[in-house]
């Protein structure tokens, strides 16, 4: 018996990296999906990844930060499948801006609304559902960048990752009670698609010593089948091995590439 059979789920930011590998994992144990993500394509690839190892997978293309878009996808899946058992807030950006001297307003409302307001909608549409069922698992998925503040992650990231934390700990203090239990996942540096955003990225031989996306998604297959009376509050993931990437970022700002115009 796979640890997820019949379970079902909803994974947001599914389209790549950590988010299809989730989708991918929580199908190889018994899930069914419903998947978000802006790009159709690349979210109707991570679906076909999905069916091959599950049955029923529908996929929602939208932004997360659309309240419209949670309230339909919430709403579709709990009428074809009356419940929603896990929801993973996984969806996130960045920019190539990254410092308060070079972060523009609009970058800094869309790293908020991605990273952090499309989980808070996202958690507000499932609440009613799992409440009423008793019971229910959010996994949101936060960065080491979201323990302290990272040069690499930049100010937006990393506040918006601060606050993913905090609205865990905020729907474990408020929902446990109706059985409803919220874990924050915070990897270390991971290979994936969003590290080409960076002003240096890192080189294709320190990708190898680094987190890869199947790894978060295994951390959350083992949160998602804990038993009901057992609550993961927190879980911190790190290559044991990993360069200081702060030094390359330091020298970079160092270098002058910053000080856009204000807004």
């Amino acid at each position: 018996m796979r640890d997820l059979q019949g379970k079902i789920a909803i994974v947001t930011g599914a389209s790549s990296g950590m988010g299809r590998a989730i989708a991918a994992a929580l199908a190889g144990e018994g899930a069914t999906l419903g998947l978000v993500a802006r790009s159709t394509d690349r979210l109707e690839e991570t679906a076909i990844l999905a069916r091959a190892q599950a049955g029923d997978v529908l996929t929602f293309p939208g932004d997360v930060a659309d309240n419209g878009l949670a309230k339909r996808v919430v709403g579709e899946m709990v009428e074809r499948f009356a419940r929603i058992d896990i929801l993973v807030n996984n969806a996130g950006i960045n920019t190539y801006h990254r410092n308060l001297a070079d972060t523009s307003v609009a970058d800094w409302h869309l790293v908020m609304n991605t990273n952090i307001t499309g989980a808070f909608l996202f958690t507000r549409q499932v609440l009613p559902h799992m409440r009423k069922a008793g019971r229910g698992q959010i996994i949101n998925i936060s960065s080491g960048g979201g323990l302290q503040p990272s040069a690499p992650g930049g100010v937006a990231y990393c506040t918006s990752k601060h606050a993913l934390h905090s609205l865990t700990g905020s729907i474990n203090l408020e929902e446990r009670r109706n059985g409803i239990r919220a874990c924050v996942i915070a990897p270390g540096e991971t290979n994936t698609p969003n590290l080409d955003l960076r002003p240096r990225p890192p080189a294709k031989e320190d990708l190898a010593t680094m987190l890869q996306p199947e790894d978060i998604a295994r951390a959350v297959v083992y949160v998602a089948s804990q038993p009901e009376h057992v609550s993961v509050d927190m879980l911190v993931i790190t290559p044991t091995v990993c360069r200081n990437y702060n030094l390359d970022y330091e020298r970079y700002v160092a270098e002058g590439h910053t000080n856009v115009p204000l807004d």
